[in-house]
Formats: structure tokens, C-alpha cells, sequence
């Protein structure tokens, strides 16, 4: 069995999957890596102790694109976009998900917010940023998650 890890960012931060589902994380600083899951945190004083706690890893980086190969107007699509378009009073990327469709997604990450809180999503349709208090867009998923952290302590 080969654990997954992919970077986020680069040679500082990985996401840690085995058969799929996110197990932990790994950290490298200056003079150890640490591993955090679902049992505890553990430093490595160096990478092999790393590699033979871990065992077999493959090692993804933050230069290829494992979340969407597709963007519109520099913001990351769910799926392949039709019809891509620039909303420029509102400040908006946005597509709809086939030819004949006349439903509007938004491209990119939001945080929007709802009557129980702000909650995170990507490429939200049109109408729920109409509706509601949000902020964005975001061209990565950390942008989104610092803005989310930010407006929760905000609002506490």
C-alpha cells in the first residue's frame, strides 16, 4: 500500500492520502519534518526517519494541477467550462457547465455567508453569490480557508 503526498505548498507542506482519503499532513522546517493524523503529531528528525515511519510514499507536486486542469479568467473550474464570461460590476469569473445550459457558476473559491455562518465553496452558482453576504473570488483553497478564518474571528 503507497501513501499519496501532495504538495500544497512547495517543499513545506504536503497532504498525506492513502487509497484516496486525506490521513494527515507533513510540515518540513529547517531541521525536521512532522507528521500530524488522526493519532497524534510526530517529528522526524530527518527524512528517513520520515520514510520508515511512512514507509513507501509517491510524492505529488504543487506545480501539477490535481484539483482542475480548468480555469476561466485565471480563477480553477469544477469541470470543463462553456460559455466563459467576466462579470465586471460585480467583479465576477463566471461559465456554465454545458453549451445549453442557462445556469451561471462562479470559477474560483468563496466564502459565503449563510444564516448559520460563513462556510467555504467552490465555484458556487451565480444566484447564491447574489443572495447572499460573500467574499472572493480566490484562485487557491488556502487563499479561501485564511479569508474564512478571518471573517469567523470577525464575527465571534
Amino acid at each position: 500500500m503507497t501513501i499519496k503526498a501532495k504538495e500544497v505548498l512547495k517543499d513545506k507542506f504536503w497532504i498525506v492520502e492513502e487509497n484516496g482519503s486525506k490521513v494527515g499532513t507533513l510540515s518540513a522546517a529547517e531541521e525536521c519534518y512532522t507528521y500530524s493524523c488522526g493519532k497524534g503529531t510526530t517529528v522526524f528528525g530527518d527524512f528517513n526517519q520520515l520514510k520508515k515511519h511512512l514507509g513507501k510514499i509517491s510524492w505529488s507536486t504543487a506545480d501539477s494541477k490535481s484539483k482542475s486542469d480548468y480555469e476561466v479568467h485565471g480563477y480553477p473550474t469544477s469541470c470543463e467550462p462553456f460559455n466563459p464570461m467576466y462579470d465586471v460590476k460585480n467583479r465576477l469569473p463566471l461559465f456554465s457547465k454545458s453549451n445549453k445550459s442557462k445556469s451561471l457558476y462562479c470559477a474560483g473559491y468563496y466564502c459565503i455567508q449563510f444564516e448559520k455562518g460563513w462556510v467555504k465553496s467552490f465555484c458556487p452558482k451565480q444566484i447564491t453569490i447574489e443572495r447572499y453576504n460573500y467574499s472572493g473570488p480566490f484562485k487557491t483553497d488556502i487563499e479561501m480557508r485564511t479569508e474564512l478564518s478571518r471573517v469567523n474571528a470577525k464575527s465571534s
